[in-house]
């Protein structure tokens, strides 16, 4: 049998790696137990002022993406997504969370919030720094 190795950078064929990825571990594990968590911060006029996004699994909850507003900063809407978040992981059996930031980012809010580094990637792309951080709940 002849193989090639091609290249394909489209959404699609990243898309269907992904999903045979998710099929041989559905053989695995139950992926029942990985459920989203979104939760937001809106004004009245509906405008989105902060956002949290990730996911239960399991033991944990993995935070993906924590967002505030630049004006809205420094009011607690982070830090109340965050404990929002912990408190319906607890709810759904986690005992952990796991979430990466940025070295221009938020480690020392997450750290005040009780997260530990696990891990430093670094020259993340080229020059900066990744940073792991974990916490029990």
């Amino acid at each position: 049998m002849s193989v090639q190795i091609k290249t394909d950078n489209s959404p699609e064929f990243a898309e269907a790696v992904k999903e045979q990825i998710v099929s041989f571990n559905a053989r695995h594990w139950d992926a029942s137990l990985r459920q989203p968590l979104g939760l937001k911060i809106t004004a009245e006029n509906g405008e989105l002022l902060a956002g949290l996004s990730g996911r239960t699994f399991g033991n944990w909850l993995l935070v993906d993406y924590l967002w505030v507003a630049e004006h809205c900063r420094g009011h607690g809407y982070g830090k109340g997504l965050m404990l929002e978040a912990e408190a319906i992981a607890r709810k759904r059996g986690c005992r952990f969370v796991l979430l990466d930031t940025l070295d221009f980012q938020a480690r020392p809010f997450y750290q005040q919030l009780g997260y530990q580094l696990v891990f430093t990637q670094q020259q993340y792309p080229l020059e900066g720094e990744r940073y792991y951080l974990q916490k029990m709940l």
